[in-house]
């Protein structure tokens, strides 16, 4: 395979724009800027696999049939698209008698898979294939005399652990110093931020939530960066109702690692998404002697 295509997926096109917007002007600042993938389609997300299991394997199929034509491997930002291609992309080349009836049916479709894609997420490939040292050398706003909480989810790193440790992941934090912030010793980095139960069962997603902004404010953290559109949704959208219901102000920015990668390599706050967050970032302009409102 030679280089990445770009896979969104559905979040990173709506409530999840910062993302995108953060992510496809620091590709291009670290030299690898990205196609986003041509007539792709919804992953499923994560919940679709206790459906339809079979259905489930042949949309990511199709989106997977659509990179290896490219000749290039997945870039997925989304933590719940990244696992849902990367779970297919191991089925199918598995080769069980149902992966085989999917890999013919997507054949018949015109969307013939061999299985030569791999799916990475964009920390994984930011983290080895350029490499801290190297994005250490090209920071030109240090974000020196921020504290941040490295928040990975659960996702990213588990069930699948190719690129970092299942329970205590490091390679977020060690990008995050690399451009000269404080990574806090955040023992909650890969605590469920209750995902879709904020919307279902609203007393069990604010306590998740809550558990990890307390975790956060009690390490001393500025802000949560995060690698993942749902986490970074709950952890924001909730903090009103959090301090009300548990009587405790732990609110704080939640922010996009990409976001603040990019400000770090001299990109334009206007250009990161910024100004898309619902907290408002006051103080962190002011940590980092840039001033100015939201």
């Amino acid at each position: 395979m030679n280089g990445y295509i770009y896979y969104p997926g559905c979040s990173l096109k709506g409530n999840s724009r910062p993302y995108e917007e953060s992510i496809l002007p620091l590709f291009k600042e670290v030299g690898l800027p990205l196609e986003e993938m041509d007539d792709w389609n919804c992953c499923g997300a994560t919940a679709y696999f206790s459906v339809d299991d079979t259905m489930a394997a042949a949309i990511c199929g199709r989106n997977l049939s659509i990179a290896e034509k490219t000749g290039k491997n997945i870039i997925a930002p989304c933590a719940g698209c990244y696992l849902t291609l990367k779970k297919s992309n191991k089925f199918l080349n598995s080769r069980q008698p149902k992966a085989a009836k999917i890999l013919k049916d997507l054949k018949n479709a015109g969307c013939e898979y061999q299985g030569t894609i791999d799916v990475k997420h964009h920390l994984e490939v930011l983290y080895k294939d350029i490499g801290p040292q190297a994005i250490k050398a090209m920071v030109r706003n240090s974000l020196s005399g921020l504290k941040v909480a490295c928040y990975y989810g659960c996702q990213l790193v588990r069930p699948y652990t190719d690129f970092d440790d299942p329970d205590y992941p490091t390679s977020l934090d060690i990008l995050m110093e690399a451009a000269g912030a404080k990574a806090v010793d955040f023992a909650a980095k890969t605590r469920c931020c209750g995902g879709s139960l904020s919307g279902t069962i609203e007393e069990v997603g604010l306590r998740l939530n809550y558990i990890l902004l307390k975790e956060a404010k009690r390490k001393g953290a500025d802000l949560v960066v995060t690698i993942c559109p749902l986490c970074q949704f709950n952890l924001e959208i909730t903090q009103t109702k959090i301090v009300k219901r548990f009587g405790e102000d732990v609110r704080m920015p939640i922010l996009y690692f990409s976001q603040l990668l990019g400000l770090a390599l001299g990109i334009p706050r206007e250009e990161l998404g910024f100004k898309r967050s619902i907290i408002p970032l006051r103080s962190l302009w002011e940590k980092l002697g840039q001033g100015g409102a939201q």
